[in-house]
């Protein structure tokens, strides 16, 4: 009988470990989510904006070295990321698989025109530079028009602002569910543990010395918890790099590493104060109200 009840604490004790563990490791691997997505927040925000461009319509009776000469001064220019030559025999091919009609047959003739469509680099992707850019660009006597959605850049760099303030908040919150998650995880445990540490107060023990064992056993949960998060953490970046190279990049080694820092030490002060807290509350409980 009584083998059979220490090998049922056994598995109880083993049980209760596991879990402490992936309770604390899918906690720290959401907390390292949302750090993830925090530390790439300019690089997704300039991601979407360097996705923002305009198109330049040259004049029909446009030489090919001005156009040639337009795309190199283009190319040169700081607020652009890429240009890309449309000729209208390219326009019209496209036009009309999209709508799916042969328009030039209708019409007898192309009456699409040349153009450039041009990339912006982030920093430019906002309305007062695309009204200079547009402005300047007007000087050139081939230019005969250039064409964005003022609406939509508009609109884009205010979303932005909004999801990084979004953000921002959401952490703050994100961190405080975490740390009662992981509280209450360690709490349990301990619960399980409530007597042997009422024991060990009745025949004497200080309550440091009682508290030492529970709360390096804590500090070692927290640890190997962050590991686990952290290798999980490393998964989820290989997957997205391999699918979205331009948003991850893993030379930035100082970033990731902070991070991973951050989750370890989190990991650690977390389960350091949830178990002292835990221990000292049923070092201060009366016996009777251990059932």
């Amino acid at each position: 009988m009584s083998a059979n009840h220490q090998s049922h604490t056994k598995r109880r004790l083993i049980s209760s470990y596991f879990t402490t563990i992936i309770s604390i490791s899918l906690v720290l691997f959401m907390l390292g989510i949302l750090g993830l997505i925090l530390l790439n927040t300019q690089q997704i925000s300039n991601h979407v904006k360097e996705n923002i461009g305009f198109s330049i319509i040259l004049k029909g009776e446009i030489k090919d070295v001005d156009i040639n000469q337009i795309k190199k001064t283009l190319d040169a220019e700081t607020y652009v990321k890429a240009t890309h030559f449309i000729h209208p025999d390219s326009a019209a091919a496209d036009l009309k698989r999209d709508l799916g009609e042969d328009f030039i047959s209708f019409l007898g003739y192309n009456p699409l025109l040349p153009s450039i469509d041009v990339k912006l680099n982030a920093d430019y992707a906002n309305t007062d530079s695309l009204s200079i850019i547009e402005a300047d660009l007007l000087n050139n006597p081939n230019i005969k028009e250039v064409i964005y959605q003022k609406d939509l850049v508009s609109l884009v760099n205010q979303n932005v602002k909004k999801i990084s303030f979004y953000m921002l908040a959401f952490s703050g919150l994100l961190l405080f569910i975490a740390t009662a998650l992981i509280n209450n995880t360690i709490r349990l445990s301990i619960y399980s543990k409530r007597f042997l540490i009422k024991t060990m107060q009745l025949v004497g023990a200080r309550h440091s010395f009682i508290r030492r064992p529970f709360v390096l056993q804590g500090i070692g949960n927290g640890i190997v918890s962050a590991f686990i998060a952290i290798s999980l953490i490393i998964v989820v970046l290989y997957y997205f790099q391999q699918q979205y190279p331009e948003l991850i990049d893993f030379r930035n080694f100082e970033l990731y590493g902070a991070l991973f820092l951050i989750m370890i030490i989190l990991g650690i002060l977390i389960s350091w104060i949830s178990t002292n807290l835990a221990v000292r509350k049923y070092l201060r409980i009366q016996t009777g109200d251990l059932y």
